[in-house]
């Protein structure tokens, strides 16, 4: 099977206005920093900036590649795979079915700058480790020893089936 390439999906309204919202704060301690001659706030201005470059290179992924091995989530400078033998089951949830399926969920990790990456404590489930760029169209992969996975890969229905077809074929 060649490898076939899921970028991360857009941005949801909500994601995008935290994302805008959080990439303004630099700026408005560079200009308050300006104004007031405090270098404190540059300093504050300079620690945002630095982690938001980490987010950006570290914490997002870039894409998802399945290949009849793996699930790989690709970021910047590093990649993570997923062995395909590891996946018991694929398929689509929203926002409800989530809450349904796993409860009140705490973060743990980044949230709101580009979306949500890390973990999150779930009431019902338990451990959940997620990236997600969306708060709907999610894909949940369930993992045999392993935490369930909720990625937000763009065309999420092709992707379900791309990773089907790969679990197939590594089903022993």
């Amino acid at each position: 099977m060649t490898p076939e390439r899921f970028p991360l999906a857009p941005m949801s309204p909500l994601i995008q206005g935290l994302t805008i919202g959080l990439l303004l704060l630099p700026l408005v301690f560079a200009i308050a920093a300006w104004v007031t001659q405090q270098a404190g706030l540059a300093g504050v201005a300079l620690f945002l900036g630095v982690l938001y470059a980490g987010v950006w290179f570290g914490c997002r992924p870039t894409y998802f590649q399945v290949t009849d091995r793996d699930l790989t989530i690709v970021f910047p400078v590093w990649q993570r795979s997923v062995p395909i033998v590891t996946v018991t089951a694929v398929r689509q949830i929203g926002p409800t079915e989530f809450r349904q399926r796993f409860g009140s969920a705490l973060r743990v990790g980044v949230g709101g700058l580009w979306g949500g990456f890390g973990w999150l404590w779930t009431s019902r489930g338990g451990w959940v480790e997620f990236y997600v760029s969306r708060t709907d169209h999610l894909v949940l992969i369930e993992r045999s020893g392993h935490l369930p996975l909720l990625i937000t890969p763009r065309s999420p229905q092709h992707f379900i089936g791309v990773l089907g077809i790969s679990c197939d074929r590594g089903a022993p």
